[in-house]
């Protein structure tokens, strides 16, 4: 896999990464109990760009060595790996909340697939 095929299939999840941040992830102290909150300052970009990264750098183990099959189910188990450690002891509307968070995840694998696979 060349740097430039990594860099091509990259840009593509960070663009989605930063435009769907994690979802309900409340951050009470500064913007009170909301669920979706956008945050576009300078670290958390960067922070989006580098689970982005890791992200990407996964698809590609997972596309050049074991091939493209079954691409949904690594990506949907490690989206539900992200979202539920924190949501295991809250209410409902946490693990719906938690659901569409881990919907990232599967999206950026469709991503990946397209561009990796």
């Amino acid at each position: 896999m060349t740097l430039t095929r990594l860099v091509l299939a990259w840009l593509p999840v960070a663009v989605w990464f930063v435009v769907a941040p994690p979802i309900g992830y409340r951050v009470d102290v500064v913007v009170g109990p909301r669920y979706f909150v956008w945050a576009y300052d300078r670290w958390t970009v960067a922070g989006r760009l580098l689970e982005a990264v890791v992200v990407t750098l996964l698809g590609s183990l997972w596309f050049d060595t074991l091939g493209g099959g079954g691409w949904w189910l690594l990506f949907l188990l490690i989206g539900l790996l992200v979202a539920y450690p924190v949501r295991w002891a809250e209410r409902k509307r946490e693990l719906v909340v938690g659901l569409m968070d881990t919907a990232r995840y599967v999206v950026a694998g469709a991503i990946l697939a397209w561009r990796l696979a």
